[in-house]
């Protein structure tokens, strides 16, 4: 339903939609996102912020949405709040799927980095789907030569992940953990929960025995303990590895993981272009949908 233009009509129209999407998305505007920072920094919690723009089709609009993530961060500086945030960049947003797009993804994402260094915080490059992962993971080699605390985010559920575990846990990288969000085809990804599962502890255990800084993106209760022992066990501090939730997702658990001192960061997005990734909010749960339809209901 992400990619159904009809369904994406009738559900931006209804007038009750965007009230129930700020549980997941906190606005539209910038003075919206740095609000929601500046609230989850209140609270002892760190943030990463994807700026959800609409879909790049030309090197104008790549332009526009690296100018969009170079002003944020001027901001976040401006207002004290860059040391308890980040920015998540997908390099499909800033160019990389246009023709001659790894030149223009390459400059653009790197003026988001240079801003994130002048702010004194980091970049990490979102994954996408499976045909961007060789492409994107090269790009992360090239920033990182300039920028070294380029995050990467690897997908437990591709076949191949493990092994890409295995060549970021390297120190100094800073590697995101989830099982991701796409349908991918079944030679390329594993399909049961269960296999999804084993992969996403399997890579766990390869990055908390690494060098690198790993950021464990799972709101899964078994996730979230297996994590905890597997650092218990790699003499982790709580300071060498955290959490990463999505924003709206679990935030009670949020709150008392970073009450008892570990480091949590909620997943921000904001922007006009909000309905794809709400989407893939409420496939990823049945609770999430029901939710909505509940919430719909009752505003009706």
């Amino acid at each position: 339903m992400a990619r159904n233009q009809v369904v994406h009509d009738t559900i931006v129209r209804l007038p009750p939609t965007r009230a129930v999407v700020k549980r997941f998305v906190p606005g539209e505007t910038q003075d919206e996102c740095v609000a929601a920072v500046r609230d989850l920094a209140s609270r002892g919690l760190l943030s990463t912020i994807d700026y959800l723009g609409e879909d790049t089709t030309n090197q104008q609009q790549a332009i526009d949405t690296a100018n969009a993530y170079v002003s944020l961060l001027q901001r976040l500086d401006a207002e004290g709040l860059a040391a308890s945030a980040e920015v998540s960049v997908k390099l499909s947003a800033v160019g990389q799927s246009l023709p001659q797009g790894h030149d223009l993804a390459f400059e653009n994402a790197g003026r988001v980095c240079a801003a994130a260094a002048d702010a004194g915080t980091t970049v990490t490059l979102d994954m996408e789907d499976h045909t961007t992962t060789d492409r994107t993971l090269g790009m992360l080699a090239e920033l990182r030569a300039e920028y070294p605390s380029t995050g990467a985010v690897v997908q437990a559920y591709l076949k191949r992940t493990p092994g890409d575990c295995r060549a970021l846990a390297a120190s100094g990288s800073r590697v995101r953990l989830c099982k991701g969000a796409y349908q991918e085809p079944p030679m390329v990804a594993h399909q049961a929960k269960a296999e999804v599962d084993a992969s996403y502890i399997d890579c766990l255990r390869i990055l908390m025995e690494g060098d690198g800084y790993p950021m464990v993106a799972t709101h899964d209760p078994r996730m979230i303990s297996t994590a905890l022992s597997l650092a218990n066990v790699a003499r982790r501090a709580p300071d060498r590895y955290e959490f990463q939730m999505l924003y709206g997702i679990r935030p009670e658990e949020q709150q008392r993981l970073a009450d008892l001192g570990h480091r949590v960061r909620v997943y921000v997005p904001f922007g006009t272009d909000w309905y794809g990734y709400f989407m893939r909010r409420l496939a990823e749960r049945p609770a999430n949908l029901a939710f909505f339809l509940r919430a719909l209901a009752g505003r009706r």
